[in-house]
């Protein structure tokens, strides 16, 4: 019903008056619409909203269910045509008990009670001496607006909003619960978890819940929307200060500013397919069905009309794969420690005397010898057992290889020049190939001489050679096959050329003068093979981004298509969405054809490359992580 999968979800916390049930059903009512004005599909309001969660010992009074009664059909009648459910709080009489409820409201109808779990007994609340946990609960369903329809009644209900949209609830201090609703939900089908609730503010809590509702979300690979009772609440022993929260997966997407004193709604804009795409991948998910008896979920349907979400609250960074914000250097610093630890690990399996890696000054063999360095260091070696090798070519540029050289100098390794150009053309002999034809030929003899010469003089020396392809070349099959595709070990085999950039930065800035300002350099030159020759001013011809496209989107199809599974239609209209003002729609559509025909038909070198270290989730590795036959069909891919 939405648009890719995505639903945009709602936390809203209006102004409400102790048991002013009116008052309060009013506000609700307005902020209904102003949830539908916002393109909002759930909503959620705070617990016990209809009357104020904290009306004490008034919840016993007749008159005051009864306007909870009047004020809900209300609600659901001056709302029936909005394009939303809705989440409404409230007290309700069942099985001669009382129940603090949370009532699923949509069309005009009640299409679930759901009653909270476990009610707190503490110095800061005595709720439990009004209302009874959901567990005393006798009936499964109830005539409480009189003989028209049944309404389902308990915590076993799911809720189907949409093709992709299904939701629990679970209220208050059911989500702190040691074994809280949410869990049986989530394994139930519900990808939504809406926690309405009406915590007190306490110093610290905030940052509790927000740990607490992040953690939920990732555990149960679901979404958790919290809406807390507001600062129109009773302040006789306690203040509710209105926090709204919005978590996914393990990330916090959307938060409000607490304690205000106007109606505050919080929206983020969510992809369900991509929650079940993690569930699918998720293998240890679904073996939790095995730790019990679960028993199947009343499925309840409370359809919404298609509501296409524009992506305003999406949270969908056009850089996936790398990091920003206060985090990015402590998360660089420990993606080259899983670099250097692995390749330092590797070197004393191999018994390696030496590091042999061609350094053409282009990014990948940067930061494969920035790695070389630090592995140097945690066992204790000097540098000297790094060769580094320039093997200029046919379209070796100055610019690079005077950073290759000033990087092999100033980092102590030990420098060796062999110019390709001579054994090429003997080879081009060989071949009877006419070197003026500028064919994959011309250019993989040139790549394969490189690599045959690092093999070689890692034999000779006792060493290993480090290989410098990076992730998105692996993707592409953007290497010769056992030329540069070849290596006895891949540092860089799971960093795609966008986070490369970002350590090769990071790296600068820890590093300092002179080889800060060539590490800044390698970043900003084009990226090549440099395998055909140059302009006539000397500088880069061959430029792999005006050939294949911007990396930066063949990363981002890369990361949606591989964890998430999304399909061509949804990569373009995410990657339009994420790069709006950088990429018309044109190379957009141009790029996304290439990475789709490209991922399918170089299988086959994926399919036997090295092996090397994992440093996020995904990875390409044929042992380890993506499995796929050399010979499939991307027909149905096909864009």
């Amino acid at each position: 019903m939405s648009t890719y999968g995505y639903y945009r979800l709602a936390a809203a916390v209006p102004q409400v008056r102790v048991a002013d049930v009116e008052f309060n059903t009013n506000e609700l009512v307005a902020a209904a619409h102003e949830a539908a004005r916002g393109g909002a599909s759930v909503v959620v309001f705070p617990e016990l909203c209809l009357t104020s969660a904290s009306c004490a010992d008034l919840f016993f009074q007749p008159r005051l269910l009864k306007a909870a009664e009047t004020g809900l059909c209300r609600y659901a009648d001056e709302t029936k045509d909005l394009p939303l459910v809705s989440v409404v709080g409230l007290p309700v009489l069942l099985d001669d008990m009382l129940f603090n409820v949370a009532a699923v409201v949509q069309g005009g109808m009640i299409r679930g009670f759901v009653p909270k779990s476990f009610i707190p007994d503490k110095r800061e609340c005595y709720e439990r001496r009004q209302f009874s946990p959901a567990g005393m609960l006798m009936s499964t369903e109830t005539r409480w607006f009189g003989d028209f329809y049944q309404i389902p009644v308990g915590t076993d209900l799911v809720f189907e909003a949409g093709d992709d949209l299904l939701f629990g609830v679970e209220i208050g201090d059911d989500a702190t619960a040691l074994l809280p609703p949410s869990t049986r939900m989530a394994l139930q089908g519900a990808r939504v978890i809406l926690n309405p609730a009406a915590p007190l503010a306490l110093a610290g809590r905030d940052e509790y819940l927000r740990t607490l509702l992040t953690a939920r979300s990732g555990s149960c690979v679901a979404a958790f929307v919290h809406a807390g009772a507001g600062v129109g609440e009773s302040t006789q022993d306690g203040v509710c200060g209105g926090a709204s929260y919005i978590a996914v997966n393990g990330r916090m997407l959307a938060h409000n500013t607490p304690f205000g004193r106007e109606l505050s709604v919080t929206y983020a804009d969510v992809d369900m397919q991509r929650l079940a795409a993690a569930r699918l991948s998720e293998t240890s998910f679904r073996d939790n069905l095995q730790q019990g008896e679960w028993p199947a979920p009343r499925r309840v349907l409370c359809r919404v009309e298609e509501n296409p979400c524009d992506l305003a609250y999406a949270h969908l960074p056009a850089r996936p794969f790398v990091p920003s914000g206060a985090d990015t250097a402590t998360r660089c610093e420990e993606i080259l420690n899983i670099q250097a630890a692995a390749l330092a690990k590797r070197i004393e399996c191999a018994y390696a005397k030496t590091l042999v890696i061609g350094v053409s000054g282009g990014l990948d063999s940067t930061l494969a010898l920035l790695v070389c360095d630090r592995a140097c260091k945690l066992l204790g070696r000097s540098n000297d057992c790094i060769l580094a090798l320039t093997m200029p070519g046919f379209g070796t540029t100055g610019r690079t290889y005077n950073n290759a050289v000033k990087m092999i100098q100033l980092l102590g390794c030990t420098f060796k020049e062999v110019n390709i150009k001579e054994a090429c053309l003997l080879h081009f002999k060989d071949l009877d190939f006419d070197p003026a034809l500028r064919t994959n030929t011309y250019e993989n003899v040139q790549a394969r001489e490189r690599t045959k010469l690092l093999m070689n003089l890692a034999n000779k020396t006792g060493g290993m050679v480090v290989g410098t392809g990076d992730l998105s070349e692996i993707a592409l099959g953007w290497a010769t096959y056992n030329g540069d595709h070849m290596s006895m070990y891949g540092v860089n085999c799971s960093i795609p050329k966008s986070l490369i950039r970002c350590l090769i930065e990071y790296a600068a800035t820890q590093v300092g003068g002179e080889l800060a300002e060539v590490l800044r350099d390698v970043n900003a030159t084009p990226v090549s093979p440099e395998l055909l020759p140059p302009a006539d001013d000397g500088r880069i011809d061959q430029k792999t981004e005006e050939i294949l496209g911007p990396y930066e989107l063949h990363d981002f199809f890369l990361y949606h298509f591989i964890k998430y599974g999304a399909e061509p239609e949804k990569l373009r209209h995410l990657a339009v969405h994420a790069f709006a003002g950088e990429y018309d729609e044109t190379l957009i559509d141009s790029t996304l054809r290439t990475f789709l025909r490209r991922f399918f038909t170089q299988q086959f070198k994926r399919t036997c490359v090295p092996d090397g270290p994992k440093v996020g989730t995904i990875a390409l590795s044929p042992r380890g992580d993506w499995r796929m036959p050399t010979d499939v069909c991307g027909k149905l891919w096909n864009y």
